[in-house]
């Protein structure tokens, strides 16, 4: 946690307001974007954030929100693309390298799809950095530097949590098969926690499937007492899977969106893994700004971590605001 604190400072000093916090920045940021103008009077530089994001995920518009935040107020024309294919992802990028922007931030959960054209923009003379997904191959691929959590330690906060509440076997939900990211987190997990971790995988695309699949589970395992999903929007369906399978199981998620917060608050969800995702993309967008600028780079050769965080119930009143405009 103290890494993600130190991470929320910088980006509040990145944003010109290292003592007054991020929320003056943030609303001198969107007067200036109101009024059609930045902050700063750098060249109007064209940045792309590809990430491998699927339709409908609430996680990556927050991402997004930080990007175009930090975008508005560096004079940056930010565009962006995902698709959750891995091949895919890196035709995106590609087109963006064609394109010749100035910037590129890409996320790393397929990594070996990746790995050639992340070396095609450098190549090119397009600066890097990836977020999110890919700490581990982020310096190796030639990023800049990588903005997120690392997985494994996040992993790893959620089995000693579940130490703390005394579960004694947890079932980890995989929605995203080759997803290098969520398997750090079930493994990280597993390796913390002092009772039994197995994993589902599922087909994320498709929630009645998910639910089915985790009520099929909970109805033929009564000794799970946990459930652990990986992402915000699949903690909503497992409390539906393990209502129906009659199953007292606490649910847990990574990642945080309103509806986690409204659920911690009334006691549906355990606890959730907050990874900062408007940070993520604030911060990449800032970075790269400033290795244009200053031929800056944050982190010495080491990812820039953004979380984790544990938040329970105690937490979601402060935090509900914050989701409900599209920060957390």
């Amino acid at each position: 946690m103290t890494a993600a604190v130190v991470a929320a400072a910088l980006g509040a000093g990145l944003a010109g307001c290292s003592s007054t916090g991020g929320k003056r920045a943030e609303e001198r940021a969107a007067q200036a974007a109101a009024g059609g103008r930045a902050a700063v009077d750098t060249p109007k530089w064209t940045f792309a954030m590809v990430t491998h994001s699927g339709d409908g995920d609430t996680f990556w518009d927050i991402v997004r929100s930080g990007a175009r935040q930090a975008a508005a107020k560096d004079n940056i024309k930010f565009l962006y693309a995902h698709n959750e294919e891995g091949k895919e992802q890196a035709q995106l990028v590609q087109s963006y390298i064609d394109q010749k922007v100035d910037g590129l931030i890409v996320t790393l959960a397929k990594p070996d799809a990746m790995k050639s054209v992340v070396k095609r923009a450098q190549k090119a003379g397009i600066p890097v950095i990836t977020v999110n997904s890919g700490s581990g191959e982020s310096k190796k691929f030639g990023a800049l530097t990588h903005v997120g959590q690392d997985e494994t330690i996040a992993g790893e906060a959620v089995g000693e949590e579940l130490n703390k509440r005394g579960r004694k076997k947890a079932l980890c939900v995989l929605h995203e098969q080759g997803n290098v990211g969520h398997e750090q987190r079930c493994d990280g997990a597993a390796d913390t926690f002092a009772g039994t971790m197995e994993k589902i995988y599922v087909e994320g695309t498709n929630m009645p499937d998910v639910e089915s699949s985790i009520e099929a589970k909970l109805q033929s395992d009564k000794d799970i007492d946990s459930v652990v999903t990986l992402g915000a929007p699949f903690a909503d369906t497992a409390a539906k899977a393990a209502d129906r399978a009659g199953s007292d199981a606490e649910i847990d998620t990574f990642d945080l969106n309103a509806k986690v917060a409204a659920a911690l608050q009334d006691g549906t969800l355990g606890f959730a893994v907050d990874q900062q995702p408007y940070l993520q993309g604030y911060e990449a967008v800032d970075l790269l700004w400033l290795h244009r600028y200053n031929a800056d780079v944050l982190g010495g050769g080491k990812p820039v971590l953004t979380g984790p965080q544990i938040v329970t119930k105690d937490d979601a009143a402060e935090l509900a605001g914050y989701t409900k405009r599209g920060t957390r």
